[in-house]
Parts: C-alpha cells; structure tokens; sequence
C-alpha cells in the first residue's frame, strides 16, 4: 500500500530587506514552520535573507529587479514529488522591467497583463503552478488549468485583501497543488 506523500512548500516574496524592512518579521519563521521547502520569488536585497529563511527549510530563489549582483536566475523550474512549479520575479530583466515601469506612470497598473507575462515566462513548459512576486499583490487562482501564485508582499507597500505582510503555503498532494496565504503581524 503506497502512503501517500503531502508536501509543503513555503512561498516568499519581495522582502526588501534593508531597503524597505530592517528584518523579516519575527512571525514568519512561525508562519513557516514545518515545511519542506521555501521558494523566494524575487526582491531579496541582501543575501543574510536567503540565510536566515534556510535556517527554516531549503530555500529555492530567483532575482527580483532588486537582486542585480546576487548571481540568481530569473526564472527556475523546479519539480517536488511529480508537481512542476516555475517560480520567477515576473519583472523580466531590466529592459522589460523598464518598459512596465513607463505603462505604470502613463495608464496604470493592469494585474491581466501582469499576469501574461508571468505566464509567458513558462510558454511551452509542463508547469502545475506559477509562483512570482514583484507586484506586491495577492494572487491565487487558476487560469487554464495553472496555478498563479504570489502571496503578496513580506515589506510595506500592501495591496488590499490584507493590506499587511503576507507569506504562502504550497500544499503538494496527490499531484495537485493549493495555495494558501498566512498573514503576518506587521510588528
């Protein structure tokens, strides 16, 4: 008889350690506790924040528009027990990043167009679920058959639901994946 395996995978994104946060806040380890495994999707600052998440678990990580210098990837692909995530910033490289930058000042902010993007950092790829940062805002949803993640933002500049620090859980089950996001005290 197989036992079947659960998996859970802490999500991370745009701490802004200095620049934005002295430091994680002190719930997070708390809000983390236990998992498998953490993914950061970007906007790190300063490499002491991937060693004091990998004090908690194993910590997988792209670069945010932030993280110029820290000598990681863009985007990861990345597999636990037969589940593919792809895991990215979603800001693109600095030309892309640019470019977003000027449509933000002169129309505004679109999550849709956002969220092609994201999704077209894994055009032609298997992927189960699609975990990113960079926008500071809540996504967990399914769009033909994908998981679009990102928990929001660890550092100020909050975006309604919760408008607060937020973290994410993956839970990995069955060859399915489900999001979920633990708000954090802001002290």
């Amino acid at each position: 008889m197989l036992i079947p395996i659960t998996l859970k995978i802490g999500v991370v994104a745009d701490t802004h350690v200095p620049d934005r946060l002295r430091a994680l806040p002190a719930d997070l380890s708390r809000a983390l506790k236990g998992v498998d495994a953490i993914l950061h999707a970007g906007d790190i600052s300063r490499p002491r924040v991937l060693a004091q998440l990998a004090e908690i678990a194993p910590v997988h990580a792209v670069a945010g528009n932030r993280d110029w210098g820290l000598g990681l990837p863009l985007d990861r692909l990345l597999e636990f027990d037969g589940v593919r995530l792809g895991l990215t910033h979603g800001h693109g490289g600095l030309w892309p990043y640019l470019r977003d930058k000027v449509r933000y000042l002169t129309v505004g902010y679109y999550m849709d167009r956002y969220l092609a993007a994201v999704r077209a950092r894994f055009a032609g790829q298997r992927v189960d679920a699609i975990v990113f940062g960079h926008s500071h805002r809540l996504v967990n949803r399914v769009v033909d058959g994908v998981l679009l993640f990102n928990p929001g933002s660890v550092a100020p500049d909050y975006h309604a639901p919760f408008r607060g620090p937020a973290v994410g859980v993956l839970t990995l089950a069955d060859g399915r994946v489900r999001g979920e996001v633990i708000v954090l005290n802001k002290g």
